[in-house]
């Protein structure tokens, strides 16, 4: 996938610490970045197909075993 620069502002004492972090994990600012931000997106895609599949299921309904109603009359003998 062609990939896209963008800016990011951000205070100065975050991008101090990023740099320790991405140091640490031997990695860039950048990749740093870039991973949280695709990790955010994977995760976001996975919920919206999981609340798509549990809207369909709930719209399909559940046989729960009972048969129809009994009508008001039958059940209050008047």
């Amino acid at each position: 996938m062609p990939k896209q620069n963008i800016t990011v502002a951000l205070d100065k004492e975050v991008v101090r610490k990023a740099k320790v972090v991405a140091a640490k994990r031997a990695t860039s600012v950048s990749r740093l970045l870039a991973d949280e931000i695709e990790r955010l997106v994977a995760e976001h895609d996975r919920y919206e197909r999981a609340k798509a599949s549990a809207i369909a299921e709930l719209r399909r309904g559940y046989d729960l075993g009972g048969g129809a109603l009994p009508r008001r009359d039958e059940v209050y003998q008047r």
